[in-house]
């Protein structure tokens, strides 16, 4: 019995044993340590900023007359052209307008035509009958006033006969000149007048009716793309409300804020590039147009609105949109950089940490051109191997185990 117990024990003391050996082993490792190589490449310093994007030309589309909408031909980001139709506001009321004025226009020219014949055919024919009657009552009445003088002359006829011959003259000549007067009478000026008026009066009615219609097509002022746009069916509208912004986006502003202290490296003319996070992998291109002229806030910050011009042939990069911004404003060629993260500072001094065999060597550096992740050093070797940034405490003579992410 003791036998086996004394194997099981010595067992038991070799495996600690073992187990003591390698946790010692694994505390007296080197530890993992990030590396990075320095290489050689064009480095740019870039501004990185926020901004907004607006049109460079644009225009507003606004309803002419107060109305709701009944119908509407676009979408929100529709290319049109200059005078194409955006939107119908209801013109039933403005089409029986139109419908009105017409049927007077037809009845007030046909009363003029009517005048301008010397009245209706009827009442001409009636006065036209009654002046052939009486001028020849006026003939027959003559001709027997005359007879009668003569034999009056003779002795042949009375003064009364003749007076009552001339009596019938006088009142066949009262009746023509009365039946000359009322057809006189049937074309007066005073008629004309009216119905000239009357005339006009339902062409402008006609005109404001057109005008009324045209007003109810809501068109676009120029050609470009529709950027803001939010109109539904039946919504009520008054005069000069907007309905859609157009702009011309082939060429856009974006107008971003850059920090007080960075406008120093920001002029006229430098490399601008866009992107926007709705579209990721998506770069747009420009230059920097217009420097600010005054300083703003911008919550916490102070910046300067500085103007890009950027080019968006797709007309995809919509105004009104939040995007990001890097301003190059600097650029170097052939450049010696390591990433940022592996710069650190002892007693005042830029320096990185080279890797020499499997030690760590402090190494100076002068720091040159830098953007958001990597940064010109002077006094390193293309291909050094310079340690990241880790958690663990670094020091000169250090032994390390190199990684290589």
């Amino acid at each position: 019995m003791r036998k086996p117990l004394l194997g099981f024990w010595l067992l038991a003391l070799a495996g600690a044993g073992v187990a003591i050996w390698r946790i010692d082993r694994w505390k007296n490792q080197p530890p993992e340590i990030p590396f990075a190589r320095v290489v050689r490449e064009t480095i740019s310093s870039t501004v990185p900023t926020n901004g907004k994007v607006e049109p460079v030309e644009w225009a507003v589309a606004r309803a002419e007359r107060p109305g709701a909408v009944d119908q509407i031909h676009v979408q929100r980001g529709q290319y049109v052209m200059r005078g194409a139709p955006l939107a119908d506001l209801d013109a039933s009321e403005a089409r029986a307008e139109k419908a009105a004025a017409e049927s007077r226009i037809l009845q007030a020219r046909a009363e003029i035509e009517t005048l301008s014949k010397g009245g209706r055919a009827a009442d001409l024919a009636e006065i036209s009958s009654g002046l052939d009657r009486a001028r020849l009552d006026l003939d027959t009445a003559q001709n027997e006033y005359e007879t009668l003088r003569r034999l009056e002359a003779k002795q042949a006829a009375t003064r009364m006969e003749v007076t009552a011959a001339k009596e019938r003259v006088d009142r066949a000549q009262l009746q023509i000149k009365s039946l000359q007067e009322r057809k006189t009478s049937l074309v007066a000026a005073p008629d004309r007048t009216a119905a000239e008026a009357r005339l006009q009066d339902a062409q402008a009615a006609l005109k404001l009716a057109e005008e009324h219609i045209r007003q109810s097509v809501i068109r676009s002022p120029l050609s470009g793309v529709i950027y803001q746009f939010d109109l539904k069916p039946g919504a009520y509208l008054n005069a000069g409300d907007p309905v859609a912004y157009i702009g011309r986006l082939e060429r856009v502003n974006v107008n971003v804020y850059v920090d007080e202290q960075d406008l120093g490296r920001v002029a006229k003319g430098m490399p601008v590039t866009i992107t926007w996070d709705a579209l990721p992998g998506r770069v747009w291109k420009g230059d920097v147009d217009k420097t600010p002229t005054q300083i703003q806030p911008l919550g916490s910050r102070q910046v300067g609105e500085v103007v890009c011009l950027i080019e968006n042939p797709n007309r995809d990069l919509l105004p009104g949109t939040n995007v990001n911004a890097e301003i190059e404003s600097e650029s170097v060629e052939n450049a010696l950089t390591i990433p940022k993260e592996a710069v650190r500072r002892e007693l005042g001094q830029a320096g990185v940490y080279v890797l020499d065999g499997d030690k760590l060597v402090w190494r100076k550096i002068t720091m040159g051109v830098n953007n958001t992740t990597r940064t010109q050093v002077e006094g390193l070797q293309e291909g050094d191997a310079v340690a990241l940034l880790t958690d663990k405490p670094l020091k000169a003579g250090m032994t390390v185990k190199p990684v290589f992410p």
